[in-house]
């Protein structure tokens, strides 16, 4: 058993696709139509057949529960790994990125938190 998609919930797939390719630097995967909306997926460019990341639309009112919920709580729908988190955060701050959480210490791992205009809170974290 692998993973091969997994999602975040967007309130906005094309300001998500933007965010996500433009200021994270993902690339667009795949981009079908799925009634109403799209199924869209992003991909990091150092894993183009990995894990596939779909901009899911949060168009139902479970998913838009869920999201408010744990985005009123500070947490993190997901989190992404980074080589140096240190670069990463100020190559993301540079463009904007607002983070909740700086750069932390936690045990053997740095992590941050930053929302991704999308209705999330994102953590990246370096393993040390």
């Amino acid at each position: 058993m692998r993973i091969k998609i997994t999602s975040v919930f967007v309130e906005d797939q094309e300001k998500a696709l933007q965010f996500y390719t433009e200021v994270l630097g993902f690339e667009k995967k795949m981009d079908m139509p799925a009634g109403d909306f799209k199924w869209l997926t992003v991909v990091s460019p150092e894993e183009p057949d990995g894990v596939q990341l779909l901009l899911e639309p949060n168009d139902n009112d479970a998913a838009k529960t869920y999201q408010q919920a744990i985005y009123e709580q500070g947490i993190p729908m997901t989190s992404f790994v980074v080589d140096d988190i240190a670069s990463e955060y100020e190559r993301l701050k540079e463009h904007g990125v607002k983070f909740s959480v700086e750069p932390t210490e936690a045990g053997p791992v740095t992590f941050a938190i930053f929302d991704d205009t999308c209705g999330n809170f994102i953590q990246i974290s370096e393993a040390r």
